[in-house]
């Protein structure tokens, strides 16, 4: 949402859900207040339609659904991340596995069934409806990736008839996601007025379709809802500055095409000092795995198992893929005015010491420029990324190899994404038939959206999590970074080792536990397999 109108949304949410009750759905609005006195106005519909977008996406599924996966590890376990990566989340003990939440919805639902009595202009009403639709369907995307069947409801219905609600099949509620991007997609703009910039666009919900689509195996269905975006009228395109891409300054750019928005102080994001390490007056939360370091090429294209790599393990980041250094401040890198170092004893950032990160690597993604973006980490007003068009480049790569529709385009669109960090195209003669360019693309979308929150609905949807997520958690390896140069000297048989194993059941973890509060209000529910 955009800036200027945050504050609206940040107090309206407050009045427009005063006297809810608690039920299955959470909490469903009434509608005493608003429909004696809210519905007067295209004013009144928008301060309405605000209240929708509160609290629709936040920013720490963003910076903390990594740690999920192994891509990285959360060392508190207060945060909540650990059981759903080591495969013992329950009904009862779900972490921070927890988005079963009709709360938008239930507003989205609110919203739809008083807008048509407000005296607007028929295209206004008809964009606000597109808006809250899309915020719906969002939400029912979400819970049924991670849950599977869930009630489908798109009307407001009394808290009796919430606690007996029955389940729709995921395949039910994919098509009706499906069908509302669709049609809603003609409903919604291009681009805003400066002014409204932020809310949904006619991009966003083709953009949202395209990532249904590929998650569901629609890959025909994916490629020409990638073409669309690709082409007139829109004019998405990379952004130049890979690491400048997730600065707050430079928000609202080319690439972007759905993000959050927090505004400073109003509805400020306040966990951003989760991600800073302890010599900054941070916490360390998300620290970063060597599985996801071992993923970046060498500059050259090599992966590190390549024999003819040149790749050196006491020397590991020399001439890699520069979005390492972009994504991931590592051992004897130059950040603000240090090198930083996790390795020696005396050091802030030593491994073993408290808010140190216990891998010895921090997620920087966000951070990158932390003096001069952020005068306070804990009010900071960042904004975050949900999809950006190197998402829908790769999303249409990926279909097309899927279908066996492999042509030059697809080489393009990954080049595209490549060339953007200079690093050189793909080997063509290497990457030639759908089994190479598979694990390719695969690559590619973990490093490009690595510490981003994309890797579990990857894992989910590729079935690999047998194969990644298993086994102990390894971070960097030991030696010492020297304070003046950031010269590092590694010892090749000493790597740190964190946290307790992980272990995942492929007929239970691609699905989390519905909450049992959930099942114990409403019997119609059943808990998923082995739960």
């Amino acid at each position: 949402m955009k800036k200027s109108f945050a504050i609206i949304i940040f107090f309206i949410a407050t009045i427009i859900l005063t006297g809810c009750k608690k039920d299955l759905l959470n909490k469903v609005p009434l509608d005493t207040y608003s429909n004696s006195t809210l519905w007067t106005s295209a004013n009144d519909a928008l301060t309405a339609l605000n209240g929708c977008y509160s609290g629709w996406e936040n920013g720490d599924h963003v910076i903390y659904y990594d740690c999920f996966t192994d891509n990285a590890y959360d060392q508190f376990p207060w945060e909540g991340y650990e059981p759903v990566a080591q495969g013992n989340a329950t009904p009862t003990n779900l972490g921070a596995a927890n988005r079963w939440s009709y709360i938008t919805i239930q507003r989205c639902n609110w919203f739809l069934a008083n807008v048509d009595k407000t005296p607007m202009a028929d295209d206004l009403k008809s964009r606000m409806k597109g808006e809250a639709r899309f915020l719906r369907a969002y939400q029912y995307f979400i819970m049924s990736q991670l849950y599977s069947d869930v009630p489908l409801i798109i009307n407001n219905i009394s808290i009796e008839h919430a606690n007996l609600v029955t389940v729709t099949p995921r395949a039910e509620v994919t098509l009706f996601v499906l069908n509302e991007l669709n049609t809603i997609s003609g409903m919604l703009p291009v681009n805003y007025p400066a002014a409204d910039a932020g809310r949904i666009t006619r991009g966003a919900a083709l953009a949202l379709a395209a990532r249904v689509e590929l998650f569901n195996q629609k890959y025909t269905d994916c490629i020409a809802t990638c073409q669309q975006l690709m082409n007139s009228p829109f004019s998405y395109s990379l952004y130049p500055d890979y690491t400048n891409l997730f600065r707050p300054g430079f928000a609202d750019n080319q690439e972007e095409i759905l993000d959050i928005q927090y505004l400073k102080t109003y509805n400020s994001f306040a966990d951003l000092g989760v991600l800073v390490p302890n010599s900054k007056g941070g916490y360390s939360s998300v620290a970063v795995t060597q599985s996801l370091v071992d993923a970046y090429e060498m500059n050259t294209g090599k992966t590190i198992d390549d024999p003819s790599s040149k790749y050196n393990p006491v020397q590991p980041f020399i001439n890699r893929d520069p979005r390492l250094d972009a994504t991931i401040l590592r051992p004897g890198a130059s950040w603000e005015g240090m090198y930083f170092d996790p390795l020696g004893a005396n050091s802030a950032d030593y491994y073993l010491n408290n808010n140190c990160s216990p891998t010895g690597y921090i997620s920087k993604k966000f951070i990158s420029n932390l003096t001069t973006d952020f005068s306070n980490i804990w009010d900071c007003g960042l904004d975050f990324m949900v999809i950006r068009y190197a998402e829908v480049l790769l999303t249409y790569a990926e279909a097309k190899i899927e279908a066996g529709q492999i042509d030059q385009s697809v080489y393009d669109a990954i080049n595209k994404v490549r060339n953007r960090v200079n690093m050189p195209p793909v080997n063509q003669a290497l990457y030639n038939n759908q089994t190479s360019l598979r694990k390719l693309v695969r690559r590619e979308r973990r490093v490009e959206f690595g510490m981003e929150g994309l890797r579990w609905y990857d894992i989910q949807r590729w079935r690999i999590g047998d194969q990644v997520m298993p086994g102990k958690v390894y971070g960097t390896l030991k030696g010492s970074v020297d304070e003046y140069t950031g010269n590092l000297t590694l010892d090749p048989s000493t790597r740190i080792q964190v946290g307790s194993p992980r272990a995942f059941n492929v007929n239970k973890n691609y699905l989390w536990p519905i909450p049992q509060k959930e099942i114990d209000l409403n019997k119609n529910l059943k808990q998923n397999a082995d739960y």
